[in-house]
């Protein structure tokens, strides 16, 4: 076979064409055309116009349509694609998986102050701290007004307590909004990560039904087909007697 060109039936019937990258595979890792969604096979014509349900397509360059057919239905139904919607497309495209503990990560970048802050307002809104604080102004009050009569350090109306309390607010107040705003970025990172989970879910669960659909309609024409030879065959069996009576007839 020197100086001819390798075809399709040299290489053995197990080996078939791509018609979009024009490479020679194994038929395990090819895809029947006919095989292939209609949108899916709208899509591949504007770039291959000799593209046919006949032939085959492999398995990667497929793979990239379908990509590119997500993407399109996300613009159409978005607009302009987010930071977020690309990384879900990337997960699709590599088959990453998204979930993840967001939660570990996100503490794990907690300098000391942001972990300090967290733990002041979990101590401050706990009635531990209620119980202790009402315990700490009770004692002030009784040791000023009873056990220390004659010469108490802060007499009645504890002008000293209040300045302390007032202190305690004012360093208590922005300790708790820090604790807040993280808890908020916390909130919002672990809503992102919903949403990146649910949208490859809602794409992935969208083509299982396109693919379902089409592989239905395809079974069905073949069924019909299959239906459509049974009738043909009993036909066939109907037509055989008078057949033989008109030979036998003829011969008489």
């Amino acid at each position: 076979m020197d100086g001819e060109a390798i075809t399709v039936n040299d290489l053995g019937p197990d080996v078939q064409t791509c018609q979009v990258c024009n490479r020679m595979l194994p038929v395990r890792e090819m895809i029947p055309g006919i095989l292939v969604r209609p949108a899916l096979s709208d899509l591949i014509r504007r770039t291959h116009p000799a593209w046919s349900e006949d032939g085959y397509i492999c398995v990667e360059d497929l793979h990239r349509y379908r990509m590119q057919h997500m993407r399109e239905v996300l613009e159409t139904e978005k607009g302009e694609l987010t930071e977020l919607e690309e990384r879900v497309l990337e997960s699709l495209h590599t088959h990453a998986p998204l979930s993840q503990h967001v939660l570990g990560d996100f503490e794990d970048k907690l300098t000391l102050g942001e972990r300090l802050a967290d733990r002041i307002a979990t101590f401050g809104g706990s009635w531990r701290f209620i119980s202790m604080f009402a315990a700490v102004l009770v004692a002030w009050m009784l040791i000023n007004t009873l056990l220390l009569i004659q010469r108490p350090f802060d007499p009645y109306p504890f002008i000293l307590l209040n300045l302390v309390l007032s202190c305690l607010a004012a360093v208590q107040a922005p300790v708790i909004m820090m604790s807040q705003n993280r808890q908020e970025a916390k909130d919002r990172h672990r809503a992102e990560h919903d949403y990146q989970v649910n949208l490859k879910a809602e794409l992935e669960v969208r083509q299982l039904h396109d693919k379902l659909d089409h592989l239905l309609l395809h079974q069905w024409e073949r069924l019909l087909a299959i239906q459509q030879v049974q009738i043909d065959i009993m036909e066939e069996l109907v037509r055989q007697p008078d057949v033989k009576r008109s030979a036998g007839q003829g011969r008489s």
